[in-house]
């Protein structure tokens, strides 16, 4: 496949192959891009301000909701794709396919709806002369960087309000899993994108992302990815405004009169979905004493039923994770806890990259399953039965993406959703959950601002007030 800069389809001297995580067949090349064309990329998307600029919001809307039909059009490719690249059940393939889809529905909506309101000047003494409005108008150039996990969902969160909002965008999608992400850009200059306002640039970070950043024609970065990589953007980033989602170590808190069963069967949904590599994984459960045996029960019996293998075959539940190095991590950290005296319930090994799903029981706090982003498919148990404890111990990790609580109390509910540092807390249901018109983001070292795609279009615009002084008429 080709980058897409200045308009047109493009490539370079250099290539890279993307290979499959499960069995490491080539799926497909992308260039890998130099300095000379980050800074046509750039140069363009410059010019693609002021396109966007003068574009009307329901031609805007137009683009967004043709950009959504290609992607259904295209489904069962882009899906095949996806399952290749990423290594995600052909199942989880679709499933995402057809939320990007629905992300650029709902983008069209919102492009309609962006507006200010009006500004009661004659509140202020002094400025009873005065009538006015804000308007929310389009930073410029928005840089979108995206993680490999969910590489078209996650860029259709950033290029789809980005777009709504009037902005240019400029692309660099993740070097591992580009491929679906560039059949979102076609399918965006196939629905009539003015040429200039999509840029995607394929490269290294350290030359394509490190320039994009650093750039001083961007006017916002929106990132996805590790806490390390977010941090040291930020400090490259200069003066811009930045959105960064950068991941979690999501706590699921179940009670004693929690639903057992239902527990299970989310925790075992939120916790091995995408081999675990998912920023809102359940990686914790802080569960009461009342509960710990049964829930841990039925959840291993669960796992256990779960098929791992060719994310092609229809039937396999769990893919493998994204390259051998991360197995092996994954691997080790399971050996840490259970030298610490974790017991091992099930799983624990691997094979190549099918790691398979495991769940740890009396983990040790100590250990980097407890304290870290695990980003595999592994639930570790915590028995906790003091709810002054379980604030401690949920919190007590440098993220706050989201929570799970299950319980049939209300008043305990409440009582420790407003104590979880978390952006979102959802009662009776797993961190997992998210629909992507609400406002989604962390805390703490979780990252700031917020995607979904209304919130999103607020933080990639800025408020600019047009006020007059008026006169009294000649009588």
């Amino acid at each position: 496949m080709e980058m897409f800069i200045g308009g047109r389809w493009t490539s370079s001297g250099e290539q890279v192959d993307v290979r499959s995580p499960y069995d490491g067949r080539v799926v497909g090349r992308v260039p890998l891009a130099g300095s000379s064309d980050v800074e046509r990329a750039i140069a363009s998307a410059v010019r693609g301000t002021a396109v966007m600029r003068d574009l009307p919001a329901h031609e805007r809307s137009a683009i967004l909701k043709r950009t959504g039909e290609r992607l259904m059009e295209r489904l069962d490719a882009i899906a095949d794709l996806l399952s290749r690249e990423v290594g995600k059940t052909i199942r989880e393939a679709r499933a995402e396919v057809q939320r990007s889809a629905g992300l650029f529905s709902w983008a069209a909506e919102e492009a309609k709806r962006l507006s200010g309101e009006t500004i009661p000047f004659d509140a202020a003494p002094g400025a009873e002369d005065r009538i006015g409005f804000f308007l929310r108008v389009p930073v410029g150039v928005v840089a979108a960087i995206t993680p490999f996990n969910v590489p078209l969902a996650l860029a259709a969160h950033k290029l789809a309000p980005a777009l709504a909002a009037g902005n240019s965008v400029l692309f660099k999608p993740t070097t591992a899993t580009p491929l679906a992400d560039l059949e979102l850009v076609r399918a965006l200059v196939d629905a009539g994108l003015p040429p200039d306002a999509i840029n995607a640039v394929t490269g290294r970070g350290s030359t394509v992302g490190d320039a994009i950043v650093s750039a001083p024609q961007v006017r916002m970065i929106t990132f996805t990815g590790s806490r390390e990589v977010g941090r040291s953007l930020t400090s490259r980033a200069g003066f811009k405004k930045l959105t960064m989602e950068l991941g979690g170590n999501a706590p699921c808190v179940v009670r004693p009169s929690a639903d057992v069963s239902r527990a299970a069967g989310a925790i075992v949904r939120g916790g091995y979905a995408i081999a675990g590599q998912n920023c809102i994984s359940v990686q914790r459960v802080l569960a009461h004493s009342a509960v710990y045996a049964p829930l841990i029960d039925e959840v291993a019996d669960r796992v256990k039923k779960l098929r791992s293998g060719d994310p092609l075959d229809e039937a396999t539940d769990m893919g493998p994770v994204i390259n051998g190095a991360e197995a092996e991590r994954i691997e080790e950290w399971i050996q840490e806890a259970v030298g610490k005296g974790a017991r091992l319930v099930t799983g624990g090994h691997r094979e190549g990259t099918l790691v398979e799903p495991t769940v740890l029981a009396d983990v040790p706090l100590d250990c980097r399953v407890s304290t870290e982003e695990l980003f595999g498919p592994v639930v570790a148990f915590y028995r906790v039965d003091d709810l002054e404890e379980i604030v401690r111990i949920a919190n007590g990790v440098d993220y706050g993406l989201q929570s799970g609580i299950f319980t049939q109390d209300v008043d305990e509910a409440f009582w420790l959703a407003r104590r979880l540092d978390a952006g979102g807390v959802w009662i009776n249901d797993v961190s997992t959950f998210r629909v992507d018109f609400m406002p989604y983001g962390g805390m703490k070292g979780s990252g700031y601002g917020r995607e979904g795609v209304r919130f999103a279009m607020e933080e990639m615009t800025e408020i600019k007030v047009i006020a007059w002084r008026l006169r009294a008429p000649q009588m």
